[in-house]
């Protein structure tokens, strides 16, 4: 079986637990591809028992890794879906950060975790992705998101004015510092923490929350997932800032931002064992009693 292993950094606490992940993997005779930014910064610090092939580009493993294996927190598997892409290849996220609401293996569960793999003794959660169309093509191939777009501005000082169209109809004008468009799983993100509601993941929905509005009886809304969203910065401001989960950069405010639900999703492995709510209270500490 071939294992794609994708990270960003390492810390040196977790050299054990990296040490044993390769560990594990290689006891049990798996062909190996490591990310070679990741491999560059362990090679030293970890010892492997023979050199593991290594890729760069999402054409190394699209046809050649069974599943790929996320080491570090949520970031670091939004960043898995650049390499990924269409291929339906399978993403388990080992969660060495903080929150690990993509990347739900915990530091404790990491070898336990790898034999489910194996026996195949998972689900595959197909998530939604939204994607985002310019006539300029603004970010390229990799024009789409997991979690959200956001549209927010670019000087700190001053709001921005967006109107938002749904399905060609005009939704709001928008006086806030942006707008979030999140998918499902974008709902316990970036739209969580402006107010937006929990969407459970195999909803068919995005939301639309605004960012500091300036009117304070605006509310995010709900709309379907196949609906159309156009997006128009209007006003005196030359420029502002999109980005499709952690990738952003400046747009001229003459853009005209379209969003649909891309044709893809990402498949992410769901262990028998792991479930929605129980993730949701444990990571937001619901029920919690803080006099305990």
């Amino acid at each position: 079986m071939n294992i794609a292993i994708f990270g960003k950094s390492l810390q040196d606490e977790n050299l054990d637990l990296i040490q044993s992940l390769f560990d594990k993997l290689q006891s049990l005779n798996h062909f190996l591809l490591v990310y070679e930014p990741f491999y560059q910064k362990i090679k030293d610090k970890i010892s492997f028992a023979g050199e593991p092939k290594t890729f760069r580009e999402h054409t190394e493993i699209r046809s050649n890794a069974d599943y790929l294996f996320s080491i570090g927190g949520d970031g670091t598997l939004l960043d898995t879906i650049t390499l990924v892409r269409d291929s339906g290849i399978p993403i388990m996220g080992i969660n060495l950060g903080r929150m690990g609401f993509l990347s739900s293996v915990s530091r404790d569960r990491i070898e336990s975790a790898i034999e489910q793999v194996m026996k195949k003794n998972y689900t595959i959660d197909r998530r939604t992705l939204l994607r985002l169309d310019t006539p300029n093509k603004l970010f390229g191939n990799l024009n789409y998101a997991l979690n959200e777009l956001s549209v927010y501005r670019k000087e700190p000082l001053s709001m921005i004015k967006i109107q938002a169209y749904v399905d060609g109809e005009l939704l709001n004008s928008y006086w806030a510092d942006g707008l979030i468009i999140a998918t499902p799983t974008g709902s316990t993100a970036y739209s969580l923490s402006n107010g937006g509601p929990i969407i459970l993941p195999h909803c068919r929905n995005f939301v639309i929350t605004p960012i500091a509005t300036h009117n304070l009886t605006v509310r995010p809304v709900v709309i379907p997932d196949g609906s159309e969203i156009r997006i128009k910065v209007v006003g005196r401001i030359k420029d502002y800032f999109v980005s499709l989960d952690s990738r952003s950069m400046p747009v001229e405010s003459s853009a005209e931002l379209k969003i649909v639900r891309e044709d893809f999703f990402v498949n992410l492995i769901q262990l028998k064992d792991e479930h929605y709510f129980t993730t949701i209270r444990e990571k937001l500490l619901w029920g919690l009693d803080i006099r305990n």
